[in-house]
């Protein structure tokens, strides 16, 4: 089993910026891809970004040029820098990993955007 679990999220202005990370624990060997998906109120839950062990990266369209997905290996923590967030970007954010076939997701972080 993985254990996420993520932090980072809270209330902001459009315009602004935060940071979630995510850190794995448990059975961590064999990790790969690391990505985060969320949910908006109402709507089904998207992916924002992957990155795999390689750091080949991946983003939805509506977030390219304004989040970054990154992670450290050493640490097993996946991180999205978030900039310029616009109020359509708030939602719950889940971190997820995929490892020999299976995926994990952590608890969720909320991130609200103001307008």
């Amino acid at each position: 089993q993985v254990q996420l679990v993520e932090s980072g999220g809270g209330l902001v202005q459009a315009g602004e910026s935060l940071t979630l990370s995510c850190a794995a624990s448990g059975s961590i060997s064999g990790i790969n891809t690391m990505g985060w998906d969320r949910q908006a109120p109402g709507k089904q839950r998207e992916l924002v970004a992957t990155i795999t062990r390689g750091s080949t990266k991946n983003y939805a369209d509506s977030v390219k040029g304004r989040f970054t997905i990154s992670r450290d290996n050493a640490k097993n923590t996946v991180y999205l820098q978030m900039n310029s967030l616009k109020p359509e970007d708030t939602g719950v954010y889940y971190c997820n990993v995929g490892r020999f076939g299976l995926h994990y997701w952590g608890q969720g972080t909320q991130v609200t955007v103001s307008s």
